[in-house]
């Protein structure tokens, strides 16, 4: 225990137990946190937020190999999410090609986010297996080729079955970008980090808008921004062919520790024993979060387009700053949460999100339109910002590649029809706008369910685990730790005795205390 910290209770066992014990932990200012001693035992003490600390100095923390790992991570992720973006920007469009609706457009991100879930489980699972390098080189290399095959679909049912192909590979990315950038990164530098990080989804975004503002609002100008993502992804897993394996790998690796398939899925099995609960519950967190990104996102183009009558530069002007308060937000809370705690920096950006509602889509100037846009994504990509560390450091040590990917895409496919909903609701049901025509209402319809995932956000979060400072740089490769615990159990000859000896001393300093 370090001087001068008080010890605190266990951590609670079993769901309504947890739930309790977190809701009562949010609204103290210390922070429980698991420290593990010399032993390798663990036990729960109250720490005082650590001081916020110069950005600058927390960039140092990261040597040239850390900054490597990370930029490379953060342009895959930039990558994967141009290449989504690239279709959801370019809707309008998408519908005039086709001879389709917009919602029957939309019908191709909802199978896009539906097949997510599988890329993940099989990519992630591979990353945990056998590395993070060659499953995501894979990865990147087969989403440029899906790409270039969507600009050449001919018919709307090619075009679906493209894009549910898209879906099943691109959903690989994130566990193994995540995982790859900030494995290595420093414990005080991981939440500022992260918030960089998951940016890379806005700022493919910017990327993309940027793109179709250079291409025009004609009709067959979606297939060079297409050609532009396919670029991008190819040139991600090229990238990532450069650099080696992660650490823990290379450790195993030089150590001559050979890990078989049955060691691998034995140690899965028993995580899936322990943690089960903790799956359960990341996978409703990133539900909601995923609702709650895709509803205020990815119609919002339109709805500027259709609703508020904008021209295609001027609504994809207001995108790109839309997204860029995306960035700046995402920075600056994920870097505050290494402060307040994960938790109270999600509940406190999704509550203020709820209230900039009527400002974000009132306006009716492009202006008016930008500035609202810009403030709202700060908050919701704030609170975004913190999901990638969250998730890394709720997850079982070995499994960070398959755990927070998996939870972020499980949630995304059950949260698929965000857009297909707020599209479908939006074109039956109708507002006036400024020229005085009847006008789909898309800007109702993202509000409301904007402010819906928001407070289950809240309540969620409010009610869930954390573990900010976290441990897991000594964990090794999935199937390797079932031979470090063995190893461990026989180099300290009677276990039992030590745990004994070191209760009675942590019960004598807590009398003491």
């Amino acid at each position: 225990m370090a001087a001068g910290n008080e010890l605190a209770g266990p951590l609670a066992r079993g769901v309504f137990a947890t739930a309790k014990q977190s809701l009562g932990d949010l609204f103290r200012w210390k922070q429980r946190v698991v420290v593990t001693n010399e032993l390798g035992e663990s036990y729960a003490e109250w720490q005082a937020p650590e001081r916020l600390r110069n950005p600058i100095s927390l960039f140092m923390l990261l040597n040239p190999r850390d900054w490597i790992y990370f930029l490379v991570g953060l342009f895959a992720w930039t990558a994967d999410a141009f290449d989504f973006h690239a279709l959801s920007i370019q809707t309008v469009k998408l519908s005039n090609y086709y001879g389709r609706t917009k919602t029957d457009i939309s019908t191709a991100i909802t199978l896009t986010l539906l097949l997510r879930s599988v890329g993940a489980a099989t990519f992630g699972l591979l990353g945990d297996r056998f590395g993070r390098k060659w499953p995501m080189v894979a990865n990147l290399i087969v989403l440029g080729l899906l790409q270039i095959a969507t600009i050449y679909c001919v018919t709307f049912e090619q075009f679906l079955a493209v894009r549910s192909l898209f879906g099943l590979f691109m959903g690989g990315v994130y566990g193994n970008a995540v995982a790859m950038a900030l494995e290595n990164c420093p414990n005080e530098a991981r939440g500022l980090m992260s918030g960089i990080l998951q940016q890379g989804y806005s700022l493919g975004y910017v990327l993309a808008a940027c793109a179709n503002l250079g291409v025009g609002g004609a009709t067959d100008t979606w297939k060079t921004v297409f050609w532009i993502a396919s670029g991008l992804s190819f040139a991600a897993g090229l990238l990532r062919c450069f650099f080696p394996e992660s650490k823990q790998f290379r450790a195993a690796k030089e150590a001559g520790r050979h890990i078989s398939a049955g060691d691998f899925w034995k140690e899965t099995k028993l995580m899936l024993a322990s943690e089960w609960r903790m799956c359960i519950y990341c996978i409703i967190l990133m539900t909601w979060f995923n609702y709650y990104a895709h509803s205020s996102q990815d119609s919002y183009t339109t709805f500027m387009l259709e609703s508020k009558e904008l021209l295609n530069d001027a609504a994809t002007r207001a995108s790109i700053l839309m997204n860029t308060g995306s960035c700046v937000g995402g920075t600056i809370i994920g870097y505050l949460s290494q402060f307040i705690g994960r938790r109270r920096a999600i509940v406190g950006a999704v509550l203020i999100s709820c209230c900039l509602v009527p400002a974000w889509i009132l306006p009716t100037t492009e202006s008016g339109l930008s500035a609202s846009g810009f403030m709202i994504q700060f908050f919701v990509q704030g609170a975004y910002g913190v999901v990638p560390i969250h998730l890394n450091e709720l997850s079982p040590p070995a499994y960070r590649s398959t755990f927070p990917g998996l939870a972020y895409q499980i949630g995304n496919m059950i949260s698929s029809p965000a857009a297909q909903i707020v599209n479908a609701i939006s074109e039956t049901h109708f507002v006036i706008s400024k020229s005085g025509k009847v006008v789909d209402g898309y800007g109702p319809t993202m509000g409301i369910a904007l402010v819906i995932s928001a407070v289950a956000i809240a309540i969620t979060a409010s009610l869930g685990p954390e573990k900010r400072g976290r441990s897991f740089e000594r964990a090794g490769p999935a199937g390797a730790n079932i031979y470090d615990e063995a190893e461990k159990i026989m180099d300290t000859g009677s276990m039992s005795d030590s745990k004994t000896h070191k209760a009675t001393e942590l019960e004598a300093k807590k009398s003491e205390v």
